[in-house]
């Protein structure tokens, strides 16, 4: 594997005054952000092999098993798959680790997770000791890395739940982005929050935090417009007019587009239907930097409020555990008056599209695959491009 050695810095780096939206960012500009919200990143390489894939775990809390969050789902193109979305459909409910790896790892990620329960949380007579649908995201890595071969395991899900934290992490070749491609350059995992200032009762003020996390892996080069600025138009321009060939990235997506998957979290109360309104507003941060939603690709969203804790089915034999299920059973919960909730789609469509662009700056150039190199954005000519037409 070859990697640029070239110091990679996100995008508020590169160019310190841009203008990124009005709301500010909280002090990580990451999911982590989000209080409670824990991720774990790992990257596996073998270049005898081929390998270059990862996998990004993300928990809504650290108790997932026992209580969940109310959570929604987009689809903007469904070319792409995440499990367990039936159940998100019909219950509003997320109860599990939320996996992003590749294509060919969907498998592993789901029996993963369920091992993880059965050997932590486990019931001696069913297997498992509480409900749940694992969710599993993935994206199409196939130009960099070897599929065939398989590399990610039970294990390494097993490792990421374990070892979560809310630390920062790394973006772009990090996690299930380690062999993404993106708009013509090397892609894989960003993030970004916004912090939302909020009235939740009486005079409280309080403020509340919505954050991405993405796993970019679509789009061409023509397309790429950062802050309003066609960066990849004048980047194209530039190659034709020194006789060079479209970028290797780009020839790669004319055989297997890519796709996005685009994770929310916030401790705003929302319910079901609202989270799903909020994952719809990554589309608007996804169309910012030039996304369409082509037909191969798979644009999933999904978003969840970490505000309610949800009870979660327990496979519990304990009698005063038990709830009769013919008994309906109050639960209170606390939700956002839909006539105050402008500010939090704001968030989330600023926080996706920054998040993109975290991704991008990033991630370094990479030779994986039968030799295959994706070159990483030049952040110089992006910093000169966006000094030059910027509206700041």
């Amino acid at each position: 594997m070859a990697e640029t050695s070239t110091e990679r810095r996100r995008l508020r780096d590169v160019v310190p005054d841009i203008h990124l939206g009005v709301w500010p960012t909280g002090p990580k500009n990451g999911l982590t952000d989000v209080p409670g919200v824990l991720v774990n990143t790992q990257e596996i390489h073998d270049d005898k092999n081929g390998v270059h894939t990862g996998v990004t775990t993300i928990l809504p809390r650290r108790t997932w098993y026992k209580t969940g969050c109310y959570a929604g789902l987009f689809r903007f193109n469904g070319a792409g798959d995440l499990t367990g979305s039936h159940f998100l459909k019909e219950a509003g409910k997320l109860a599990s680790p939320i996996v992003l790896t590749n294509t060919l790892a969907v498998g592993a990620a789901y029996q993963g997770i369920l091992e993880y329960v059965t050997q932590n949380h486990g019931d001696p007579e069913l297997g498992i000791g509480c409900f749940m649908v694992p969710v599993v995201a993935e994206t199409f890595d196939g130009h960099l890395n070897n599929l065939a071969a398989f590399a990610v395991q039970p294990s390494h899900i097993i490792k990421g739940i374990e070892g979560a934290t809310s630390a920062a992490f790394k973006e772009g070749n990090s996690g299930g982005g380690t062999g993404m491609i993106c708009q013509g350059f090397k892609g894989g995992t960003g993030t970004s929050s916004r912090v939302v200032q909020g009235l939740p009762s009486g005079t409280t003020d309080t403020k509340y935090t919505v954050a991405a996390l993405v796993q970019a892996n679509f789009g061409s080069l023509r397309n790429l417009t950062v802050t309003g600025v066609p960066f990849g138009r004048i980047v194209a321009d530039e190659r034709a007019a020194a006789g060079q060939p479209p970028p290797e990235a780009d020839r790669a997506k004319e055989k297997r587009d890519g796709s996005i998957i685009v994770v929310l979290a916030t401790d705003a109360p929302l319910h079901a239907s609202q989270c799903e309104r909020l994952a719809k507003r990554a589309t608007v941060g996804l169309a910012r930097t030039g996304g369409y939603g082509q037909n191969p690709s798979g644009d999933i969203f999904i978003a969840f409020s970490t505000a309610n804790h949800v009870p979660i089915q327990q496979f519990d034999d304990d009698p005063a555990k038990k709830i009769d299920p013919f008994k309906p059973r109050v639960h209170d919960i606390q939700v956002v008056d839909d006539e105050s909730i402008n500010g939090l789609f704001e968030a989330a469509a600023d926080a996706t599209e920054e998040a993109i662009y975290n991704a991008l700056c990033m991630a370094e150039t990479i030779t994986g695959f039968h030799e295959h190199t994706v070159e990483a954005l030049p952040l110089d000519k992006l910093k000169a491009a966006l000094d030059r037409y910027s509206y700041r």
